[in-house]
């Protein structure tokens, strides 16, 4: 399987966990698409390091060949995999009470004090 093929089954599988298996729909925030270009810069610049210098190099015949930064285009199709499904378990697990501090959108102890 090239690493192309295997890129676009991430997103397709961490689109169907988003939004139909865990429902969080992350992808439907506002707040994800502002903030997800943050995410976009640091690793273009990790993989522009990695790439460049030759640490990693793909095999020419497993990708594309669309080059960003020096690494694949499809490194980006990796990473959104990767940190929509990291999101995505994040935000379930937090609604159902299974992190020890405030459930997901309820804010510090801190910050409830603060607001009172």
């Amino acid at each position: 399987m090239s690493y192309t093929v295997a890129a676009l089954l991430g997103v397709a599988g961490a689109l169907v966990a988003d939004l139909f298996v865990l429902r969080t729909a992350l992808v439907r925030r506002v707040v994800f698409w502002a903030t997800y270009p943050i995410i976009i810069v640091f690793q273009l610049l990790s993989n522009g390091i990695l790439t460049g210098r030759h640490i990693v190099i793909y095999d020419p015949d497993a990708i594309l060949g669309l080059r960003i930064a020096y690494a694949p285009v499809e490194d980006l199709l990796f990473g959104f995999a990767m940190v929509l499904l990291t999101l995505s378990v994040w935000v379930w697990l937090g609604r159902r009470g299974v992190q020890p501090g405030p459930r997901a959108g309820e804010g510090s102890k801190l910050l409830r004090r603060l607001r009172r």
